[in-house]
């Protein structure tokens, strides 16, 4: 891997080249990304730093923070629930109990990431990063990237696919 002046080393992917910190230090826990303090308020949820935000995880997100999220972007009932991967019974029921499990706050946590950044990417454009998130796209294999989206792993290629996109690679 070749490293640039800066100390990124530019890793090769199947999908291009991405930049790395290639520093072995990590920032402590407490020090939350910004990333995470925008998605926090979208969410409405209050984490002043990342372990809080962990916890927040553990402990289960308000119900009412799938609304934001749906409300945020627009989304239908079957969308968010397609994309954070709770059929309306099981949120049906969290409403009554007030509160989602552990698991599905983490995926309602990457859904809201993965839509932020979308959104970021065009101009802070709620519509346009749903319009984008809703369309086939080349760079993904004619992939729909909200349909992609609702695992881990497909979620990682649509952030991949933003990233490109940020970085002007646009196949």
């Amino acid at each position: 891997m070749a490293r640039n002046p800066r100390g990124i080393r530019k890793a090769a992917s199947a999908h291009g080249v991405h930049a790395r910190r290639a520093s072995a230090r990590t920032a402590p826990i407490s020090a939350a990304p910004a990333l995470h303090e925008s998605v926090r308020a979208l969410l409405g949820i209050p984490a002043p730093d990342t372990a809080a935000l962990i916890r927040r995880v553990q402990q289960g997100f308000p119900v009412a923070a799938v609304q934001r999220l749906q409300q945020a972007f627009a989304l239908s009932a079957d969308e968010v629930g397609a994309l954070v991967q709770i059929p309306a019974r099981t949120l049906t029921r969290r409403k009554e109990s007030g509160r989602l499990k552990a698991d599905e706050s983490d995926r309602v946590l990457r859904a809201a990431r993965l839509m932020h950044k979308a959104a970021a990417l065009f101009n802070n454009d709620p519509a346009a990063a749903k319009a984008w998130m809703t369309t086939p796209q080349r760079g993904l294999g004619g992939a729909v990237p909200l349909d992609l989206a609702s695992t881990e792993v497909g979620a990682r290629e649509v952030e991949d696919a933003l990233g490109r996109i940020e970085d002007g690679v646009f196949a």
